[in-house]
């Protein structure tokens, strides 16, 4: 069944809705408000809600659900915090919405082999709590508290990935709830395998379109010896991205490395009363050993200050920097009080590193050439950077401008031959940039696995890609 024969919104089957009612009872819901909830993201699209959510408690519940659709042909969505930012999560063909946040077990902490494995409406901040005081943390940040199964389906990273990676690299294994109801495991837990298809990397970034993730076992690291943190103000743009390409070429182990425009620090000062000179800056932290540390702050000082940076501010105690990445995790609502009312055109691009400040650069120019009001910021020791334009939500103008806005950041992204998308994923937004950035045989590939997983196409449908 392709996309145009999928069921009108508000004609779930009488059987279908009974079936779920029997099933879950009060956690069953069609009450407009929480449809109209799980219907919206950060995105611009107007609100897409389901004609039912389910909110589930098992692998068994979903299991359940999700034969249920597959019987009476009905889309399925899967559903964690809600924060994604191209649409992933909106039920574009109506359905079932299957929330999964009461599925928030932690089922098992390894602490000898460093992991951990949770159900998916787990949070990271609540992962990390309960790891205090085992020595590990999952490093894996997106700034949201986003649920592991959100950050699987999207293959998240954030500002911790320039040392510890993304999701991809994160995520050990998965077991799954397949479009046809089959509960499948994609790997074991040894620290590598050659058996078979990777499965696992199959559904890490599948944004909830080949099954619903229903346990995650991911990797955990050892707390460092050491942590120091600190920003630094730069007179331009140019040179603080640059700084950055030096210090990741020079091979520093820096931990974290976040580069805000001169427009963000000023909602920042606004809105977390931060006091920071209105000038671009970047946020760094370091961790390691205290002499490692020691080390790696000197070297970043001189690559900095030969590049212009000045004033640098230290946040060595632990309440000083969860206040300095608290600030930075807040651009985005920060932002939003620039101009009361608005609405967010959010979106990223990822470019090789030796390209970064070049595609800034320009992007700084073509924002500034417009008039739109437009911060810039990015986890720039990977190459990913954000631009987040303000609109008015009511005038398809402004829309449209930073529509075009974006197709030249992502054009000039793809000919840097970098991605169209570091990290929010393709949901509904970018299926045009997928197509320009790996080519219809690429894309016709996808749809073939699409195809042969979820041969009615239920499972979050219209997203990655149309049929």
């Amino acid at each position: 069944m392709n996309q145009t024969t999928l069921l009108p919104a508000y004609a779930l089957p009488v059987e279908f809705v009974a079936s779920l009612r029997d099933l879950l009872g009060e956690r069953l819901s069609t009450n407009t408000a929480i449809r109209e909830h799980h219907g919206r993201d950060e995105s611009i699209f107007p609100a897409m809600p389901p004609d039912a959510v389910a909110f589930a408690r098992s692998t068994d519940e979903v299991q359940a659900i999700v034969r249920l659709c597959r019987d009476h042909r009905i889309p399925l969505v899967p559903y964690g915090a809600g924060s994604s930012l191209e649409g992933n999560t909106l039920a574009a063909k109506g359905g079932l919405t299957l929330n999964l946040q009461q599925m928030n077990g932690v089922l098992a902490i390894h602490d000898q082999d460093q992991t951990a494995t949770v159900q998916p409406g787990v949070t990271r901040k609540a992962l990390n709590a309960l790891l205090r005081d085992t020595g590990l943390f999952f490093p894996v940040d997106p700034g949201a508290d986003a649920t592991i199964g959100g950050m699987c389906a999207t293959r998240a990273s954030g500002t911790n990935a320039v040392r510890y990676g993304t999701m991809r690299e994160n995520v050990i294994n998965l077991t799954v709830v397949t479009a046809d109801g089959e509960i499948i495991k994609t790997a074991r837990r040894a620290k590598k395998s050659a058996a078979g298809y990777d499965l696992t990397r199959l559904f890490v970034g599948s944004e909830g379109t080949l099954g619903v993730v229903v346990e995650a076992t991911v990797k955990l690291y050892p707390l460092p010896e050491s942590i120091m943190a600190a920003v630094c103000a730069f007179s331009d743009i140019e040179s603080a991205v640059q700084a950055v390409v030096q210090t990741i070429q020079m091979g520093v182990p820096i931990a974290r490395v976040e580069f805000v425009n001169s427009v963000a620090i000023q909602a920042l000062n606004l809105y977390s009363k931060t006091g920071l000179p209105e000038q671009p800056h970047l946020f760094f932290e370091f961790h390691g050993s205290q002499a490692g540390v020691k080390e790696q702050v000197e070297l970043v000082q001189d690559i900095c200050r030969d590049g212009g940076g000045a004033q640098f501010q230290w946040a060595s105690s632990p309440e000083e920097r969860s206040k300095l990445w608290e600030a930075r995790h807040n651009v985005y609502f920060a932002v939003l009080q620039l101009r009361p009312g608005s609405r967010s055109v959010v979106t990223d691009v990822c470019v090789p590193i030796s390209r970064l400040a070049e595609c800034v650069g320009e992007t700084t120019s073509d924002l500034q050439q417009s008039g739109m009001l437009a911060p810039i910021v990015g986890h720039v020791g990977d190459g990913n950077f954000h631009v987040q334009m303000l609109v008015d939500g009511a005038n398809q103008a402004e829309i449209d401008q930073a529509e075009h806005l974006n197709a030249r950041l992502v054009a000039r992204a793809l000919a840097m031959d970098g991605t169209c998308t570091g990290e929010h994923g393709i949901g509904l937004h970018k299926q045009g940039f997928l197509l320009d950035e790996l080519g219809s045989a690429s894309v016709n590939l996808m749809r073939q696995i699409k195809h042969a997983m979820d041969p009615h196409n239920l499972m979050n449908p219209g997203k990655i890609f149309t049929f």
